[in-house]
């Protein structure tokens, strides 16, 4: 393992939890560190969504590169800003599935 691990920001459609799930603990026991988001067991406000987005976007701050889960090749709104905005901070963004 080197010195620092490679850190990887998970993206997706909250739909796609299982998919993250097992991409999360694929990639953790690859040795990599893992960001991902986060996870709520009851719907949630308006407000507590906005400001999950924006933690998110730090959280791809911290990464080495995204993983985008998106089987079947869905992306949703969210992830696509998520995407936009890790390329526009030069962050690499990877695929599950073809898009």
């Amino acid at each position: 393992m080197p010195d620092r691990p490679e850190i990887v920001c998970i993206c997706g459609s909250t739909r796609f939890v299982d998919e993250m799930r097992a991409a999360n603990r694929d990639l953790t026991l690859a040795g990599v560190i893992v960001v991902a988001p986060g996870e709520a067991d009851a719907p949630v406000t308006d407000e507590q969504k906005a400001a999950l987005d924006a933690l998110h976007l730090r959280k791809i701050d911290l990464a080495d590169r995204v993983l985008v889960v998106n089987p079947g090749g869905y992306v949703g709104g969210s992830t696509r800003r998520e995407i936009a905005y890790a390329r526009a901070t030069g962050t690499p963004v990877s695929f599950t599935d073809p898009v």
